[in-house]
């Protein structure tokens, strides 16, 4: 499971959108894993660990979502005051440094917007580069419907992107 761990972060991390909670949810993912590992049967591990870290994510956010409803005081994240998810490089010029995390601001904020079930698929695919058969499995859909949910976030994608280029 080490070799994953960085991949199950990241997978978290998008599918519950708070860096804190992503790193609890790869930690009970691990825990779960590590208890049924005799019921692993071989094959892909990665695929594995995955369909066990986007379980235990969509578990914790419905805990989130519950204990929202419940707290009055909760409140929209302020998107200013969340951690840097990427550090800048600084062979850059300030200006190209710039421009970066303005693209991978309008970037994360495009994906936050797709539904989950788009955003993830996608998020397998781009960035953890599952073969469909692999998100397929770690999503426990049929590989057509994988591959309806791709096309269908890129083509959400691309009309935002237009859009805001028209502008």
């Amino acid at each position: 499971m080490l070799p994953h761990l960085d991949a199950a972060y990241n997978v978290a991390r998008w599918l519950v959108g708070d860096p804190t909670l992503a790193e609890d949810v790869v930690q009970d993912a691990t825990v779960r894993a590590l208890r049924y590992f005799s019921t692993f049967r071989g094959g892909n591990a990665r695929g594995w660990l995955l369909q066990i870290v986007r379980n235990t994510a969509h578990e914790a956010r419905v805990k989130r979502q519950l204990h929202a409803a419940e707290s009055l005081e909760c409140g929209p994240e302020d998107e200013d005051t969340a951690p840097a998810l990427e550090i800048a490089d600084l062979s850059d010029d300030p200006e190209a440094a710039l421009n970066r995390q303005e693209d991978q601001k309008v970037l994360r904020h495009m994906l936050e917007e797709l539904p989950p079930d788009l955003r993830e698929c996608l998020i397998l695919r781009e960035l953890e580069e599952l073969s469909y058969k692999e998100i397929a499995h770690v999503t426990d859909v049929p590989i057509g419907t994988v591959m309806s949910r791709l096309w269908r976030a890129r083509q959400v994608l691309t009309r935002v992107l237009a859009e805001g280029a028209s502008r």
